[in-house]
């Protein structure tokens, strides 16, 4: 079980950081604007109040510590998403990991930001509220291949 953690802790959270690289990439290299995590964090804080589905996050109620909220739960987020990984396809996987179960996984999960997330703060499903909505659906399946990248670069790295 330690081992489990562990792995799932470094795989996730080396994922996430690769994703937070490519953000700072594409804003530096494009002028494309990095996630706000002060309205994940607004979200997240919301639901703790039974709150799940805003108008528009923006314009909801800040709650305290938001940014901080939101960048611990973005982390958290791709731990558990790693954890699935690994449920999946077991530690033997991230003592020898190949790319296709962490392209899977980095794929379907492009989903809990279409279905939940976004809606729950206002953009819709898939974010079809928003003008840009289908560059924003490029970007997250961009964001969550690059995802599913770390998550092979982190087992290789850890094993």
């Amino acid at each position: 079980m330690l081992e489990f953690l562990f792995s799932a802790v470094l795989i996730g959270a080396g994922a996430t950081a690769l994703l937070d690289l490519w953000a700072q990439f594409l804003k530096r290299a494009f002028g494309l604007p990095a996630p706000n995590w002060a309205m994940t964090g607004r979200w997240f804080g919301h639901l703790a109040k039974g709150r799940f589905a805003h108008e528009d996050i923006a314009r909801s109620e800040p709650v305290p510590n938001e940014l901080a909220l939101g960048w611990l739960a973005h982390y958290l987020i791709g731990i558990l998403f790693a954890a699935i990984l690994l449920a999946i396809w077991g530690l033997d996987w991230a003592r020898n990991p190949t790319f296709l179960p962490a392209l899977i996984v980095g794929l379907v999960t492009v989903g809990c930001g279409w279905f939940i997330l976004q809606p729950g703060m206002g953009a819709g499903m898939a974010s079809s509220r928003k003008p840009n909505a289908n560059q924003i659906r490029a970007m997250g399946i961009a964001g969550h291949i690059v995802f599913s990248i770390g998550l092979y670069a982190a087992a290789l790295l850890i094993r």
